[in-house]
């Protein structure tokens, strides 16, 4: 449950013992954002917590919010840091380490392939590994990768912003109505065409073209640099300016600003593909 906005009747409910027996797993996501009657209900159970029950609080950090946590660190509560990951490489690490961790070894074409199909929730990065390992016997590569999300991996939100960064209309489109007839998360499809349409901006925004320079200066992986020089082919820095905002709006349409999720993804995929067209035309001219 998210804490913003969250119900105290909704929270009681939640911590209340269960009828059914069993062990449960409560987690409150944004404690930073809780009100000050959410926030002292908490305090309040951290007093007295139900042994046949796990709580989990997700705070973002900073000052906000801070006493509850000293009050559930006091009650003797359990605390990891997560610090969050900025980068392809430390996400391609955190990959790493996750099928270490369930027993296993990844091949790095094969973790890169997970990333391509699965997309950066760590969430998800870390069920898929975990179960990689136990379908695949411990030892990964991009075949068992492929076997193991071959709808997802073939269509994922990476798909989608390819066809879109290198303006193919009808290729974005269809990939975008196949990603989401086979359920790809909106937020997935959203983040991976953001991801694209930046990248593609910082590479064109440098005065190189050595692949290995702008792996340094960005820090970024080589294969996803020497990618987005390919996408970013044809575009202007204008053009993929506008392609950010354009990015920007959709990130919050897919989070409950829109009525249709649906709607918002295929019309940014339009704009930005329509953005793209236009930049091409545009510097064709001025030469």
């Amino acid at each position: 449950m998210a804490a913003a906005g969250l119900a105290l009747g909704d929270l009681a409910e939640a911590l209340s013992p269960s009828l059914f027996g069993g062990h449960r797993l409560v987690v409150v996501t944004g404690v930073h954002e809780a009100a000050g009657a959410l926030a002292d209900t908490l305090v309040a159970y951290a007093k007295d917590p139900d042994p046949e029950l796990t709580l989990v609080l997700v705070h973002a950090g900073g000052k906000r919010n801070e006493a509850l946590l000293k009050a559930f660190r006091q009650a003797g509560a359990a605390e990891d840091e997560c610090p969050k990951l900025t980068n392809a490489g430390e996400r391609m690490t955190f990959v790493r380490n996750e099928v270490r961790r369930a027993g296993g070894r990844i091949t790095p074409d094969a973790a890169t392939a997970l990333l391509e199909a699965v997309g950066n929730d760590l969430r998800s990065l870390s069920a898929a590994a975990s179960q990689l390992v136990s379908d695949f016997g411990g030892s990964i590569d991009a075949d068992a990768v492929a076997r193991f999300h071959r709808g997802q991996a073939e269509v994922s939100g990476f798909t989608v912003a390819e066809r879109v960064l290198v303006g193919d209309h009808a290729g974005s489109v269809e990939m975008l109505r196949w990603a989401l007839d086979r359920g790809v998360p909106h937020v997935l499809l959203a983040d991976a065409i953001a991801d694209g349409v930046r990248t593609a901006a910082r590479v064109a925004s440098l005065g190189t073209s050595n692949i290995g320079d702008l792996a340094r200066q960005l820090k970024l992986p080589p294969w996803k640099v020497k990618k987005a020089q390919a996408q970013a082919r044809g575009w202007s820095i204008p053009a993929l300016q506008q392609a950010i905002g354009v990015a920007a709006e959709l990130n919050a349409d897919v989070k409950g600003v829109a009525a249709s999720a649906d709607y918002a993804l295929e019309r940014a995929v339009r704009r930005i593909v329509e953005l793209r067209q236009t930049s091409g035309a545009g510097r064709g001219t001025r030469r």
